[in-house]
């Protein structure tokens, strides 16, 4: 069984977060108020886009990158402010 490659690209929406959600051709869109918030968000819209399909990959984005997610999130989830992007 092959897995299924799920992206979840997260970008700040004025005060909020947005986060897409792309698989197999559908894509899903939510906003909440920050990013441990949003990662919440994916998770239930990793959920309801790849229903019945496993396994399943998740890779997070902010604005298309990996990295940069990982340290934004490890740094917000630590209560520090992450660095800038861009």
């Amino acid at each position: 069984m092959t897995t299924l490659p799920i992206t979840a690209n997260y970008r700040r929406d004025g005060d909020d977060w947005a986060v897409t959600v792309r698989a197999a051709g559908k894509e899903l869109d939510a906003t909440a108020p920050g990013l441990i918030a949003a990662r919440l968000a994916a998770d239930q819209l990793v959920e309801e886009i790849a229903t019945g399909r496993s396994p399943r990959a998740v890779v997070h984005l902010l604005e298309g990158d990996a990295l940069a997610f990982s340290v934004a999130y490890l740094h917000t989830r630590a209560g520090l402010v992450p660095p800038p992007t861009g």
